[in-house]
């Protein structure tokens, strides 16, 4: 699908959804006005009869960008220039594809730093990316992505306020926590084709704790509201309801969560997601963490990723002989949702499984004819939960 020239990303909106005019942050979304055209609400019978309230959108979501010691050394290597960096090539073979969806978002997995200081070091699991690796986002494709990691708080609150504002600065919209009491939580708000998309991102843990936690710095306390363990399904629903109410026709949720280098999501994820996707506030899980790819599941016509892999890392049984040939691996899932004229929405879904060439970093489609290997083993994994997707061709 050729990219909507329509498309408005609210970088402006670093805001709480939901958050009233009393408390000084201003909602994403415009509320449409009763028969103006910007969206539902026909103030007569005759005026729903005529109401045409199809649309169509296409979301692009990829995994983890995880920028390690050595990815770093790789971006130094492509700016040729002492103290620059430059990840632009990286992407370069799966930027067309990203390009061709009306949005495409990522999960940013590390801190970001403005002054490129403290920055990553070898076997040190505190991680700080340089500020360019935000251009690259951007001239890739992506319009968003959410910091929602267990790296959240690797460089403190500082570091979670700085990564904020490079974010901003290269006009990529952030979904994740705040770094303030008044901004606790902040949501991402897109326009496309006429549909208005909202996307929340929510981790297991603030701290590089393992497994779910409620624990809270006690600086931050509000980043509760991003912790899905400490605000629970109930919490999220709350959040897309609110969402819905300020204008959102789609709400994307972005989850942090499962067991790291496992295939299959556990019992959390699979009873989180069913409890999301139940309600009418929740249209597409994204999920990430996991470093390989998950299955994808098909809840109330809706789809749920749990797991999408490493898009950009170091990781590989060639670096570690412990890590599976997985963790090399991720996907670009591309989910288009369909508004009928009655504002009834159906989805469908393809895909693309990549790669990470450890030569420069390199992020490769990998197709039936150029990887099989991979391939199959994502497209099995995919549908082992019963999704059925349409790899896509380069």
């Amino acid at each position: 699908m050729r990219r909507s020239s329509t498309l408005l990303l609210a970088v402006a909106t670093f805001a709480l959804a939901g958050c009233t005019a009393a408390s000084g942050v201003v909602s994403g979304f415009a509320s449409p006005s009763a028969g103006s055209g910007a969206g539902p609400g026909p103030n007569s019978e005759d005026d729903a009869k005529e109401a045409d309230l199809s649309a169509r959108v296409t979301i692009a979501g990829s995994g983890d960008l995880l920028s390690h010691a050595a990815v770093l050394r790789s971006a130094q290597q492509y700016a040729g220039a002492a103290g620059g960096y430059n990840f632009a090539p990286m992407f370069a073979q799966v930027a067309p594809i990203l390009k061709k969806a009306d949005l495409a978002i990522c999960h940013m997995e590390t801190p970001l730093t403005s002054t490129n200081t403290r920055l990553t070091q070898s076997g040190i699991l505190v991680f700080n990316t340089p500020h360019e690796i935000a251009d690259a986002i951007r001239t890739t494709g992506w319009e968003g992505c959410d910091f929602a990691s267990n790296h959240t708080w690797d460089q403190g609150l500082a570091g979670l306020a700085d990564t904020i504002s490079v974010f901003k600065a290269a006009k990529i919209a952030y979904a994740g926590a705040g770094a303030t009491a008044q901004q606790p939580q902040i949501v991402a708000h897109y326009s496309a084709n006429g549909l208005r998309i909202a996307q929340f991102g929510y981790s297991y843990t603030v701290y590089n704790d393992w497994g779910p936690n409620t624990t809270l710095p006690k600086e931050a306390p509000w980043m509760g509201e991003s912790l899905w363990p400490a605000t629970g399904a109930e919490g999220i629903l709350r959040d897309a309801k609110q969402a819905k109410a300020d204008g959102a026709d789609v709400v994307v949720i972005s989850l942090h969560w499962g067991n790291q280098y496992e295939t299959e999501p556990n019992a959390d994820q699979v009873a989180l997601a069913k409890k999301l996707l139940a309600s009418p506030d929740v249209d597409l899980i994204l999920g990430t963490h996991v470093h390989v790819v998950q299955p994808c599941e098909q809840i109330n016509g809706k789809f749920v990723f749990y797991g999408l892999g490493n898009f950009l890392s170091n990781q590989s049984p060639q670096v570690d002989a412990t890590l599976r040939p997985e963790t090399q691996e991720g996907m670009i899932a591309e989910v288009t949702l369909d508004r009928d004229e009655a504002g009834k929405i159906t989805q469908a879904a393809n895909y693309l499984p990549t790669k990470v060439n450890l030569v420069g970093h390199v992020v490769e489609p990998a197709t039936a004819r150029t990887n099989p290997v991979t391939f199959d083993r994502v497209t099995k994994t995919l549908a082992s939960r019963g999704c059925k997707l349409t790899p896509i061709t380069p």
